[in-house]
């Protein structure tokens, strides 16, 4: 394996600046809540944002070697992405909404609120916040309820 691009580079911005993904795992990484942390993708085109997502998660969990998902937030899902060479095979469940499983290894998985690209600032922060506690119990629809509350429709269809 050759070591000198490894991790993989991430995008960049206009900038050239890296575009790191909008990431908040658990601190201890305990795994006794709900989630172990949440994700705030940029947009709705998987193929773009979980090779960065995986990149990242890798540095903290090691390997991910499959990822699962609701079709229905996202514009295409692949049945593979690859990933530093590696190829990560996608399966996908309905009524998983706001949700992204990651298998790491043999039952080791990781679950991680998704929050809808077109959320504001605000409440993308504190939704992540939330996920992110340790012993957090909130689904993702409580989750992400601030965003109903203020009468701002939450979907992943944005």
């Amino acid at each position: 394996m050759d070591l000198s691009s490894y991790p993989p580079p991430l995008r960049v911005d206009a900038l050239g600046s890296p575009l790191l993904p909008r990431l908040m795992l658990e601190a201890t990484m305990s795994r006794t809540g709900m989630f172990d942390g949440a994700w705030w993708p940029r947009s709705r085109r998987l193929q773009a944002e979980l090779p960065d997502l995986i990149t990242a998660l890798t540095a903290h969990t090691g390997s991910v070697l499959r990822v699962g998902l609701d079709t229905v937030a996202w514009d295409e899902v692949p049945r593979t992405v690859t990933v530093d060479g590696r190829v990560i095979r996608i399966s996908w469940f309905p009524g998983c909404d706001w949700t992204v499983s990651l298998t790491c290894g043999f039952q080791d998985h990781f679950l991680l609120l998704v929050v809808p690209p077109a959320t504001d600032a605000d409440t993308a922060s504190a939704a992540m916040a939330r996920a992110s506690m340790r012993g957090n119990r909130r689904s993702s629809a409580q989750l992400l309820a601030p965003a109903y509350a203020a009468g701002r429709p939450v979907s992943l269809q944005d």
